[in-house]
């Protein structure tokens, strides 16, 4: 394990109460980085703090809804104040919703893009212009594979993950400039709870399609491989194998991706596990 990359620094994780967010502080702090984290439940957060102390790490916890600016201000500028510099911010809070698009409220289309969208660009706001007074400094945005190819089912998860790629991508180009390197990651399946946790319309849970166990990754893992390529800088982390392929092929058929999904979403409908 190469720990000179994080040994010693700050990172700052959002959405770090569960899932990929937990994984990767946890991580983190084994590798030996100061790791500031955050969720909106505060109950969550607290066990998570909790155990990275406990097993040694460095960290510090907070309450905070990445949909408020303010608050993501709050808490970057709080690093900043105790540690003098930030290395590392994870944008990786992240809800859905699942159902046609034509059932979602405007309330389920802004909490998704809220969190999803604004909260990474919340991230992205304090802290880019701190790294580029720096001069260093590395950004990390959750996106996923429905940021890359258009999954039907969540349409404003896609919509939100579309744009933290583009975004991040943008800010790539411009942040080389100042020193500062943008990764996106663009995981596939990975075993948490979102969409346990998330709203569910219109779908018949009971017939919904599982994916095998086998094509997953824990967070625990999927933590280790963002990490490896945030040491490589790479700017897509694509995680999974089917992630990757469908990456792939969305790049170079768009057209057939749209029409095997079209048709997985037809096959859904005539199966009853979506209603019309």
């Amino acid at each position: 394990m190469n720990m000179s990359v994080f040994n010693g620094k700050v990172a700052i994780v959002t959405g770090a109460g569960s899932g990929i967010g937990k994984g990767l502080a946890g991580e983190l702090a084994r590798r030996g980085a100061n790791v500031v984290i955050s969720d909106i439940n505060a109950g969550r957060i607290e066990q998570v703090a909790q155990g990275i102390a406990r097993d040694g790490g460095k960290v510090t916890s907070s309450v905070v809804d990445v949909s408020n600016y303010d608050a993501v201000k709050n808490m970057v500028n709080d690093a900043v104040d105790a540690h003098a510099r930030i290395d590392y911010i994870f944008n990786n809070a992240g809800i859905a919703v699942a159902g046609p698009a034509k059932d979602f409220t405007i309330d389920d289309w802004r909490n998704v893009i809220d969190i999803d969208f604004y909260g990474v660009v919340h991230g992205v706001a304090v802290a880019y212009p701190i790294m580029v007074k720096q001069g260093f400094g590395h950004i990390i945005n959750t996106a996923s594979i429905a940021g890359l190819a258009p999954l039907p089912g969540i349409a404003s998860y896609v919509a939100g993950k579309y744009g933290v790629v583009g975004l991040s991508n943008a800010l790539r180009i411009e942040g080389a400039g100042h020193g500062v390197k943008v990764s996106v990651v663009c995981p596939g399946y990975i075993k948490t709870a979102i969409f346990t946790d998330s709203k569910i319309i219109n779908i018949d849970v009971g017939k919904r399609a599982q994916m095998p166990d086998w094509g997953g990754l824990t967070p625990d893992e999927c933590a280790k491989r963002i990490l490896r390529g945030v040491e490589r800088n790479k700017a897509f982390i694509i995680l999974t194998g089917f992630a990757q392929y469908l990456s792939l092929l969305n790049r170079i058929s768009p057209d057939l991706v749209i029409w095997i999904m079209r048709r997985g979403y037809g096959n859904a409908l005539k199966k009853g596990m979506i209603q019309m």
